[in-house]
């Protein structure tokens, strides 16, 4: 396991594509067991780990995840998370060149928990959904040569899927992503990928600014250096 930062209070690692951050069935590995164990361990914790849950990501997405290791840690990370004083940094390589190459979109977007997706609707309803992009190049793949994007996006809400359904709804879907209509093959999950999280620490209140490196099989779709 990748440790990106650890003290008493925190601890953020980097999650590969294709875990779960939580919420499995009881013997079930996800980060978070996976997390707690290497507490267990380094420490020889005989009883049970707190680990809290402050950040997460989708399955077949990969990056930063931050755990709190105590409960007013999570408490007061919780609520910068809430009030949005985080800065939540993405990567994405998405089909097609995305025009205008930079801005913001604003969508509203609500939840199909039958079939565990998420859709964009009428200005209004649902929950408003918000981030910003800037596109850093136009990409070569196997698949269809410079008619691809890898785009920075700065994530303002935090909504389910919201990254994945809101670049499908604006017809650019992401590398891997069937579920939102992607058409590209991607080697491991989908090619999104949580780089920076920037948080105010609970109790030094010093800026921290938590950087997980790019997987490696992101070097065959892109020349371009992301770190």
């Amino acid at each position: 396991m990748q440790i990106l930062y650890e003290d008493n209070h925190l601890l953020a690692v980097v999650k590969p594509c294709g875990l779960a951050t939580m919420g499995l069935a009881e013997g079930e590995e996800t980060l978070l067991t996976r997390s707690k164990e290497y507490i267990k361990q380094k420490y020889n914790k005989p009883g049970a780990v707190y680990l809290g849950v402050v950040s997460r990501l989708d399955v077949p997405v990969s990056g930063v995840v931050l755990f709190a290791r105590t409960s007013k840690a999570a408490a007061r990370l919780n609520e910068q998370f809430r009030t949005h004083s985080v800065e939540k940094i993405y990567v994405a390589l998405v089909e097609g060149l995305v025009d205008p190459p930079e801005g913001e979109w604003i969508d509203w977007i609500c939840e199909d928990e039958r079939h565990r997706k998420v859709w964009l609707t009428r200005e209004g309803q649902g929950k408003e959904a918000k981030l910003q992009y800037c596109t850093l190049h136009k990409t070569n793949n196997n698949y269809k040569t410079n008619n691809n994007s890898l785009v920075e996006i700065h994530l303002e809400t935090g909504r389910k899927h919201q990254i994945r359904v809101q670049f499908a709804g604006h017809g650019f879907p992401i590398f891997g992503d069937r579920k939102y209509g992607a058409e590209t093959i991607f080697p491991e999950g989908i090619a999104l990928h949580a780089l920076r999280l920037t948080v105010t620490h609970p109790t030094t209140q010093q800026r921290i600014v938590l950087m997980a490196p790019i997987p490696v099989i992101w070097k065959k779709f892109t020349e371009k250096s992301l770190l």
